[in-house]
């Protein structure tokens, strides 16, 4: 209590370095999803900036909505997996009705087998190549058809 027996307020508290920064992120974050412009997102990190007491920096922000929910990595291979699982439903089921979605999806069927077939072949053909043989009766190298280098 003062000298007038008035309850005595506390002074204001002074704003960090890192409570100015999260201020200044949060509007990054608003600029970034559209919901300030670049101008109205550059005067409120310059009065966040310029903040001197805590009390300045909650009204920046108050009519912004929460950020969005932080995901904490990749999504893997499973979403992708089962997104590509559904497509491959839907233009089956659309295909079964006949017409140019049938006609589409057994040409992408041919094409598929075709890689598929090429992909086979160059795998085969690339572990050939790796263990030295191009043909019946060769033993790569060391075997008795070879004479070294410079022997004729």
């Amino acid at each position: 209590m003062d000298a007038t027996g008035m309850p005595q307020q506390a002074p204001p508290m002074r704003a960090a370095d890192s409570d100015r920064a999260a201020t200044v992120h949060a509007l990054q974050d608003a600029v970034a999803r559209g919901l300030l412009t670049p101008d109205e997102g550059s005067d409120r990190m310059a009065a966040a900036f310029a903040a001197v007491h805590l009390r300045d920096l909650p009204p920046l922000t108050a009519d912004l909505p929460a950020a969005a929910p932080v995901r904490l990595g990749p999504p893997g291979w499973r979403p992708l997996g089962s997104m590509a699982w559904e497509q491959v439903r839907a233009t089956v089921a659309g295909a079964r009705s006949g017409g140019p979605a049938a006609v589409r999806l057994a040409i992408a069927a041919v094409v598929a087998l075709v890689l598929l077939a090429t992909l086979v072949s160059l795998v085969v053909h690339g572990l050939a190549d790796g263990l030295g043989m191009d043909g019946p009766g060769d033993r790569g190298f060391g075997g008795p058809d070879f004479d070294g280098p410079g022997r004729d």
